[in-house]
């Protein structure tokens, strides 16, 4: 059964991928807006304290971040930062400009310090670069360093099986996921196909051919073809455009021929995997420890058992992602808190009903697959009268055997 369904999914997915590989993302003009500006790396050399209101428009660079809008000196009370900023990569190596930071700027910069620079070259000379960010580089890949060490010194074997399964699953997001959909491909055909396969990766990597990881992926896949029937549905009722931020608007005006609301139903899918994989594999080997811990017990008394598991599971899972998507829209909460907007007004704007749909159609797929991998579970292992039963009951007189002698000893 398992078989009959596993590999005519594997084989779609298989195809999947050979139809809507796009090799790379699409080439196209740089803009010179928000992220698509070509930028180089940058050293801060200096940091001078000037006098704001001595700060004359030809200090001040383009689109910095941190001063004022291109073409307005920097005016008002208070001491400004003067940074010599020197560029480190690219055809400029070694240029040297001039960046004014205003006093009550959300980043300030000092000597020393690794910037990221834009580079404008339509702009006058002076203006041609500016500063857009810091490097953060090294604290991350610090950061990554330090989680991957906990989880091979935890997992062990299973902790390095579960990073390679990460950085596959990585590389079909950024490979085949995200070129797929720039180059005009249907954003929730490519969310399907690419979640099955990080899917098969991840589960068959981290816990092995067994017929436990088969029983989660099946589990899986249920779930995902409800979230995805759900999402569609509510996304269109309630008129949900996926177009709702900079980031969105961004890549609607750089490739206009994307289905954002496509976009939309593809991320609550890819973003469900995640959570549905925990949930599936933990209710998967619950019933397959219970079996082991007593091989008599019924496929009826097994899925009652694993179901009283799965409830509390649900629990602290939906609380889970209910909160991280609420974590995410904090700022905005905070806006509509100050604008005194009332919950029906907040619950009503589309950026607030993007992150309810997304977090209910997730929870309700999450929701469903605890009674349906927890049945297909105990119909499977009640069915293995040689596997993993038997061998339970084949080492219960030696645990036993074992337990008189140490109480012997004692």
């Amino acid at each position: 059964m398992i078989a009959a369904v596993l590999i005519p999914f594997a084989a779609a997915v298989l195809v999947g991928l050979v139809a809507l590989w796009p090799g790379s993302a699409p080439a196209h003009e740089r803009t010179g807006v928000g992220f698509d500006r070509e930028t180089q790396q940058g050293k801060v050399v200096s940091v001078v304290r000037i006098d704001c209101g001595d700060v004359n428009a030809s200090q001040v660079p383009v689109d910095t971040g941190t001063g004022p809008p291109e073409g307005r000196p920097a005016t008002g009370r208070g001491r400004c930062g003067k940074a010599t900023v020197e560029v480190t990569t690219g055809s400029d190596k070694g240029r040297r400009f001039a960046e004014v930071v205003q006093p009550d700027a959300p980043r300030q910069l000092r000597a020393g310090q690794e910037v990221v620079v834009a580079y404008a070259p339509d702009a006058p000379r002076d203006l041609q670069y500016s500063v857009t960010d810091v490097n953060r580089k090294f604290p991350l890949v610090l950061l990554a360093g330090i989680f991957a060490v906990a989880v091979v010194l935890v997992g062990r074997m299973r902790g390095v099986m579960a990073l390679v399964a990460l950085a596959l699953s990585f590389a079909v997001l950024t490979l085949f996921i995200l070129p797929a959909i720039l180059q005009g491909s249907n954003p929730l055909l490519v969310a399907v196909v690419g979640a099955g396969a990080i899917m098969l990766i991840a589960l068959y990597i981290c816990h092995g051919p067994t017929a436990r990881t088969s029983v989660a992926v099946i589990g899986t896949l249920v779930s995902l073809m409800l979230i995805g029937l759900l999402g569609s549905l509510f996304i269109g009722w309630a008129s949900l455009s996926g177009n709702t931020d900079d980031s969105t608007g961004i890549i609607h005006g750089l490739y206009p021929h994307i289905d954002m609301s496509g976009l939309l139903l593809a991320g609550v899918i890819i973003g469900s995997l995640g959570v549905l994989d925990d949930v599936t594999v933990t209710q998967t080997s619950a019933v397959w420890e219970l079996r082991q811990a007593n091989p008599t017990m019924s496929t009826r008394q097994l899925y009652r058992a694993g179901i009283r598991i799965g409830r509390d599971h649900i629990a602290s899972v939906v609380n889970t992602l209910v909160l991280a998507y609420a974590g995410a829209a904090l700022p905005l909460l905070l806006l509509f808190t100050v604008a005194q907007s009332g919950m029906g007004t907040v619950a009503n704007s589309e950026l607030v009903a993007e992150e309810i749909v997304r977090t209910l159609v997730g929870s309700i797929g999450l929701v469903a697959s605890v009674p349906v991998t927890t049945a297909l579970a105990a119909v499977v292992v009640s069915a293995d009268r040689t596997g993993i039963g038997a061998e339970a009951m084949a080492s219960a007189p030696v645990r036993a055997g074992r337990g008189r002698r140490r109480r012997a000893r004692s």
